[in-house]
C-alpha cells in the first residue's frame, strides 16, 4: 500500500519537488494525488509536507522532519563484504563505491557519496545482507 495525500493538501508541490519517481500528480494549490503503482514508498513526501497532509501506508499521519535531521546510511567496513546491493537499490544513486578501500576481488566500500541527494529512506540498510548499514540521523553523521 503507498502513501496517501489527505484533504488538507494544498498542492504547495513540496512533495512533488522531490519524489524520485514522480509518483505525485496534481495542479499547483489543488490536492496532490499519490499513483500507488509508482510510489516506492520512501516516506520523503511526508517528511516534506508542510501541512501534514501525506498518511504512511499504515494510515497513520506522516511526521515532517527537517531535512538536517533525515537519516543517512553509516557503513560499517569491517562488516561490509562489497556486493554492491546497497548501490543498486538507492533511489537516487547517491551510494557509489570508494575505490580508496579496494579489497582483492570486490569492487570497494560504498560510501555516501552525495549527501544532499540522500532522502533517508533506508532502503540501502534494509537489503544490506550482513547488516554493516545503520541509519543515523544526518545531523550526526560526520562529514
Amino acid at each position: 500500500m503507498a502513501y496517501r495525500i489527505t484533504l488538507t493538501c494544498q498542492g504547495c508541490q513540496a512533495c512533488v519537488r522531490i519524489c524520485p519517481t514522480q509518483a505525485i500528480n496534481g495542479e499547483r494549490y489543488t490536492i496532490l494525488t499519490i499513483e500507488p503503482e509508482r510510489c516506492i514508498e520512501c516516506g520523503t513526501c511526508g517528511r516534506v509536507c508542510p501541512y501534514d497532509a501525506v498518511e504512511e501506508p499504515d494510515g497513520s499521519p506522516a511526521q515532517r522532519v527537517k531535512r538536517a535531521d533525515w537519516e543517512k546510511p553509516v557503513i560499517d567496513p569491517q562488516s561490509c563484504i562489497s556486493c554492491g546491493l546497497c548501490i543498486a537499490t538507492c533511489p537516487v544513486s547517491c551510494l557509489d563505491y570508494d575505490e580508496s578501500q579496494i579489497r582483492s576481488s570486490h569492487e570497494g566500500i560504498p560510501y555516501l557519496k552525495i549527501p544532499k541527494t540522500c532522502l533517508g529512506c533506508g532502503f540501502c540498510a534494509a537489503v544490506c545482507p550482513v547488516g554493516a548499514i545503520r541509519m543515523v540521523v544526518g545531523s550526526l553523521v560526520s562529514a
